[in-house]
């Protein structure tokens, strides 16, 4: 190989010389860490101050809020099926679907159901929330993904049409919606379903899930969201009937637990330990000592519940942590002891 010219070996020794400094300023220098600061990945969406532009009344157990960002402009984009988290006054966090118009940049639109017995959360959005008052959200996230297909068959039971209602609005033609609800009053948002087959149960009796999806076109998209019979029906029917089509379910409680066993949880910092039945999940066994324990979708996908884990082997089952959380960590509303004992950081 030549020798480089006397020019050559002038131009790589000025190179080397401004790749050195580069790299004693940026990388391993003392002011590296503020001149080359890292990109976080994000994970949870965009967090934003938002303002209650309107609240309505949509049954006698549904409100809808209409939301703007705080500072005026375009919130983020989204697709349907999506999601927001809403941070309440009182703490509590909550995800509630977005059930607007995606092409409208400016207004997010939710909804929710008062459940008297649940944790809070609802009270507090009927009682509390009004026109004008301020709101922290997160989002919008989508863990009920809206894909292309020849054609659709929706099934939304109850407030379940939330996540339905923009899908339906996005299909067009090509889509079929079966609306079930205990009666017509308790159904939110029927003036904007004009073509929809509305089916209440004081007029039609109990819903025959299979009936429905046994008329969806081969290979139709199939999308269920309600309550836990109505999506336990469509995944015991759906690919008997229709083999070639998809289905995609979203659930609004906690799924039960089927194939879970009894373990203790000892509490590392409060002290005792806390007995988990083979039917619960350590969320509901936490919450009997410790009933702040903070929740939310009690799916494994938000992080809420995240709690450290001292010792003990886990049974992860959430759809969040990545592996190297799961080393120290786990989602106490889906995921278990693999062994007879958890010990918990709370």
């Amino acid at each position: 190989m030549a020798e480089p010219t006397d020019a050559a070996s002038v131009s790589l020794r000025m190179l080397g010389a401004i790749m050195d400094a580069y790299k004693s300023v940026f990388v391993t220098g003392g002011a590296a860490p503020l001149l080359s600061r890292p990109k976080p990945v994000r994970r949870t969406g965009f967090e934003l101050d938002v303002r209650i532009e309107s609240v309505e009344r949509q049954t006698d157990d549904v409100v809808s809020l209409t939301l703007r960002a705080a500072r005026g402009g375009p919130l983020p984009t989204w697709r349907p099926g999506a999601h927001v988290d809403v941070f309440l006054p009182s703490g509590r966090q909550r995800q509630y679907s977005l059930c607007g118009d995606p092409s409208d940049r400016f207004r997010y639109r939710i909804a929710v159901r008062l459940i008297p017995d649940g944790g809070g959360g609802s009270r507090e959005v009927h009682e509390r929330l009004r026109t004008g008052a301020g709101l922290r959200i997160r989002g919008p996230r989508n863990a009920f993904t809206f894909v292309d297909a020849p054609s659709y068959l929706f099934l939304a039971g109850g407030i379940g049409i939330t996540p339905i209602l923009p899908m339906v609005k996005a299909a067009g033609s090509r889509g079929r919606l079966v609306y079930v609800g205990r009666t017509r009053d308790s159904m939110p948002f029927l003036p904007e379903l004009p073509g929809a087959d509305i089916r209440p149960d004081d007029e039609f009796g109990i819903p025959d899930i299979a009936e429905f999806i046994a008329r969806a076109e081969p290979g139709a998209a199939v999308y269920v969201c309600g309550p836990p019979p109505m999506l336990a029906a469509a995944q015991r029917c759906m690919f008997e009937l229709n083999p070639s089509g998809s289905l995609h379910t979203e659930r609004f409680s906690a799924p039960p637990v089927t194939d879970g066993r009894p373990f203790d949880i000892a509490l590392a910092r409060t002290g005792g330990t806390v007995r988990v039945a083979a039917d619960e999940t350590a969320l509901t066994a936490l919450r009997r000592r410790l009933p702040d324990t903070a929740y939310s979708c009690q799916q494994g996908f938000c992080g809420t519940c995240k709690v450290g884990v001292v010792a003990g082997s886990v049974d992860h089952r959430d759809r969040l942590l990545t592996r190297s959380e799961q080393a120290d960590h786990m989602l106490a509303c889906v995921s278990r002891a693999a062994g007879d004992e958890l010990v918990l950081d709370l």
